[in-house]
């Protein structure tokens, strides 16, 4: 028993580091620290782990009685960061404004500023905006950033995030001048996710008539790296506000995202400008998202005249997907144009709205089969299907 016992210490002691630090960054940050008395090897191996995650579970683990020990919880956090000799990953997950935590995050902001060895931070402050300290706008270490919930205001002095390559925004407030000052002073951008931005119709439509400036035009002109671009309906209207021109400079991209209305001339010149500047893209994703009110507009020959004149030639594409799909006139015509003009394309998925009724489901489907459109590549499978719950 007693030699079996030390074999497997054996074994627990004589696992290589990065397998060590693989283990740690899979379990909640609290057991993690726990490890340090498994070994003599292990007691010190939590202060080089690569990622920490400060999330509702330390939370929870800190509470007695059902009530958080809030200082205790922010003592945790300044114990660890200072005992740590990273990290390049961080992540905080939890409600600031609920605990009363915002002079203290302020605080942990204002430390992880005066690092240089913070590459990848993450910001969820759940259902509550946060604004951001001027701190936080000296973290000239970052290459990843993901804020949720979070309020932008840049300070003058800001003189960019120069090793940025990923930046994600989710229900967060940004000036359309402030955002394009960020990305302006991010050259290395190469992945932009910009998503669910809460507005109101008539304040979004005051916005940019008074400053409609920042279009695509100068969105790529800012971004001139990105290969992966993820936008939300709001971004889309707002940077398409005024027209398209015929081309982009977006020759980078590979992967698009695009929330689009197809029932609006600014969606559909906005999403077929982005793909036709775009030779070298190699997945195409479309969220349906239209306001069900708007008419259709007018008939499709003005859409399928368009196919003509867009000269539009996609030889990487391998994958298509169109979600939300209502079985209109336009998305039809628009997932034709994809299939004819992409040679080696290998998937081109439907997947239809919920209001799609049984019965046009299988005309679509019976049409598909027996009066199939087009297609560049003859291998390409498409598949119609209903979203799954």
């Amino acid at each position: 028993m007693m030699k079996t016992q030390c074999m497997s210490l054996d074994i627990i002691s004589s696992l290589p580091q990065n397998i060590m630090e693989t283990i740690l960054t899979l379990m909640p940050i609290r057991d993690a620290l726990r490890t340090s008395i498994l070994s003599r090897k292990w007691r010190y191996c939590w202060m080089t782990m690569p990622k920490l995650v400060f999330d509702y579970n330390l939370i929870q683990a800190l509470a007695i009685d059902g009530i958080l020990v809030q200082y205790k919880f922010v003592i945790a956090i300044f114990h660890i960061l200072l005992m740590h000799s990273g990290p390049t990953m961080l992540k905080f997950e939890f409600d600031v404004d609920k605990w009363s935590m915002v002079t203290e995050f302020d605080q942990i902001i204002l430390y992880l500023s005066r690092r240089i060895n913070v590459k990848d931070l993450s910001i969820d402050t759940l259902d509550t905006f946060y604004k951001l300290p001027t701190s936080f706008y000296s973290m000239q270490g970052l290459e990843s950033l993901e804020l949720i919930n979070c309020e932008f205001e840049l300070p003058l002095t800001f003189n960019g995030f120069n090793k940025l390559k990923k930046m994600s925004f989710e229900k967060f407030q940004v000036p359309a001048q402030v955002l394009q000052r960020l990305l302006s002073n991010s050259p290395l951008l190469e992945i932009i996710r910009l998503m669910e931005f809460d507005y109101d119709e008539e304040d979004f439509e005051e916005d940019y008539e008074k400053e409609n400036s920042f279009n695509f035009v100068k969105f790529f002109e800012c971004v001139p790296l990105v290969h992966t671009l993820d936008l939300s309906e709001y971004y889309m209207k707002y940077l398409s506000a005024g027209g398209m021109p015929s081309k982009l400079s977006t020759s980078h991209l590979k992967y698009v995202r695009l929330d689009v209305c197809l029932r609006e001339q600014d969606g559909i010149s906005s999403a077929l400008c982005i793909i036709r500047s775009s030779p070298n893209l190699e997945r195409i994703f479309l969220q349906m998202c239209g306001n069900e009110k708007l008419p259709y507009l007018g008939s499709c020959n003005k859409f399928v005249d368009l196919q003509d004149d867009l000269n539009l030639q996609l030889d990487h594409l391998i994958r298509f997907e169109i979600v939300r799909f209502s079985n209109s006139v336009f998305e039809m015509e628009f997932v034709k144009l994809i299939v004819a003009k992409s040679p080696v394309l290998k998937i081109a998925r439907i997947e239809l709205n919920e209001n799609v009724s049984i019965d046009e489901e299988l005309k679509l489907l019976r049409d598909a089969i027996y009066l199939p459109f087009p297609r560049a590549s003859p291998s390409t499978k498409l598949i119609i299907e209903r979203p799954k719950f």
